[in-house]
């Protein structure tokens, strides 16, 4: 979906890395995130500050491989702090992120283990609790749900930018996750970051990335800074006249797209979205809905949606990937133009299901 922002742009955002540049692992030796570019820690505390989605004072900031990298390295830093000799509970509220359970128990680690519904959690033993705001997939504002003594809370945040709900205010947890993907749309550069308060739990997050790839690609961080300059850039009131307002112009790509799902759907008794109430939005200074990066689809009771969409060549995910039933699909609402047009038109047409 961001594409056509970018290629409007043209090239006044390239950049040349030159071949004797960035040769060493080490980016600034006297940061406690030895491998962050100065440069792109600079940019995200500015696009922090420019949106007022997080606070960024008193924080280490530490870049990933994506945020999924991080996802692991805070894992790992808040249960070996522990030293339990049993693994510690990771769980989350569904409908969760899909590949939480497949992330925590690949490697079968013996530091922490997938225990499922953070609803039904009852045991009293430390635990980890993922939480997703706005939540993947059904883009509602999320917290804890088992608040406990023994808990630690990880705020996945990927999608607390304007484009997709309003921003009451800069979120204020002790670790905070972020990406490029879903802030600019460059999935690609598998740029991540994270927001953290203790130092310890920094350490160990860094000694994680550290072991597992000995930092992170510093093209693709000098390129994520280049990026995130021309977004902060585009919130300034002096911007240059050509360059227009990043989220603005994300948000209305957004509330076009839903107004194209939900008339799709207007009359049409399968499938059923949510609504979302409207909310002060502090970066625009205006009301808004919440406009999710995916649609959380229900159909009629007994009905296998992803099954019903697949057979109308509409590819989804499952609800059973979320934690929920047969019934709920996520579709992406991030899909260039013609794609998106085309799934629109297709499930227009879907009217009635044989047996």
């Amino acid at each position: 979906m961001y594409e056509t922002y970018w290629k409007e742009l043209g090239g006044k955002m390239d950049f040349t890395i030159t071949g004797c540049q960035s040769l060493s692992y080490f980016a600034n030796t006297k940061n406690l995130c030895w491998f962050l570019e100065p440069k792109l820690e600079q940019e995200i505390r500015n696009l922090h500050n420019n949106v007022g989605n997080a606070i960024v004072e008193n924080r280490h900031v530490i870049v990933g491989t994506g945020s999924s990298q991080l996802i692991l390295a805070a894992l790992f830093a808040l249960s070996e702090t522990l030293n339990d000799p049993n693994p510690v509970n990771v769980v989350s509220a569904p409908p969760y992120y899909s590949s939480y359970p497949e992330m925590t128990d690949f490697l079968r680690s013996g530091l922490f283990k997938w225990a499922g519904d953070a609803y039904t959690f009852d045991k009293d033993e430390p635990y980890i609790e993922m939480v997703t705001s706005p939540n993947n997939p059904d883009g509602f504002i999320r917290e804890p749900v088992v608040n406990r003594a023994k808990g630690m809370v990880v705020h996945d945040l990927a999608y607390y930018w304007p484009q997709y709900t309003a921003i009451t205010s800069p979120a204020d947890h002790d670790i905070m996750l972020f990406t490029v993907s879903k802030c600019t749309g460059h999935a690609g550069s598998r740029i991540g970051w994270a927001l953290v308060k203790d130092e310890k739990v920094a350490r160990k997050m860094v000694k994680f990335i550290q072991v597992n790839t000995i930092g992170v690609s510093k093209e693709a961080q000098l390129r994520a800074a280049n990026i995130m300059e021309i977004i902060s850039l585009s919130c300034q009131r002096s911007k240059p006249r050509e360059l227009a307002n990043f989220f603005e112009y994300s948000q209305n790509l957004m509330v076009e797209r839903w107004n194209k799902l939900r008339n799709a759907i207007k009359n049409n008794e399968l499938f059923r979205v949510s609504k979302f109430p409207l909310q002060f939005c502090n970066f625009t200074r205006d009301f808004t809905e919440t406009y999710p990066a995916f649609a959380w689809m229900k159909c009629k009771e007994g009905m296998d949606c992803e099954k019903v969409f697949r057979g109308h060549k509409i590819v989804t995910r499952s609800g059973k990937r979320f934690g929920s039933g047969v019934e709920y699909v996520r579709v992406s609402m991030l899909s260039r133009d013609e794609e998106f047009d085309l799934f629109v038109q297709r499930l227009s047409n879907i009217h009635g299901i044989g047996n």
